[in-house]
C-alpha cells in the first residue's frame, strides 16, 4: 500500500481492559507520540497479518513499562483472565 492517507470512519467504544495493561498501553502511546486509539489500531492491524508491531527498542521499553506498572501478564494469560466481582474489588481497595 502506498503512503497516502486513508480516510476511515472511527467510532467511540466502551472497551473494558485490565487496569495495568491499560497503563502500559497509555505510557507506550505517549512514548511513541501516538493516541491510544492509533496505537491499538496499529497493534491490531499488525496482528491480523501475523506481524510483530514493535521493533527491538520498543519491546525493550515495553518490558520496562511492564515492570514499572507491575504487569505480570503474558500471552498465555489472555484466555485465563476473569474479572473480579465488585465485592472483591471493594475489599481490595480498602486494604491499600
Amino acid at each position: 500500500m502506498k503512503s497516502k492517507n486513508l480516510l476511515v470512519e472511527r467510532v467511540q467504544t466502551g472497551v473494558r481492559i485490565e487496569k495495568r495493561l491499560l497503563k502500559v498501553l497509555r505510557a507506550l502511546a505517549d512514548y511513541r507520540n501516538l493516541s491510544l486509539g492509533d496505537l491499538l489500531e496499529g497493534i491490531v492491524l499488525h496482528a491480523f497479518e501475523g506481524k510483530c508491531p514493535f521493533e527491538a527498542e520498543t519491546l525493550s521499553r515495553i518490558r520496562e513499562l511492564k515492570k514499572f506498572f507491575d504487569l505480570d501478564l503474558d500471552a498465555a494469560s489472555s484466555h485465563k483472565l476473569r474479572e473480579q466481582s465488585p465485592e472483591n474489588t471493594k475489599k481490595r481497595s480498602k486494604k491499600r
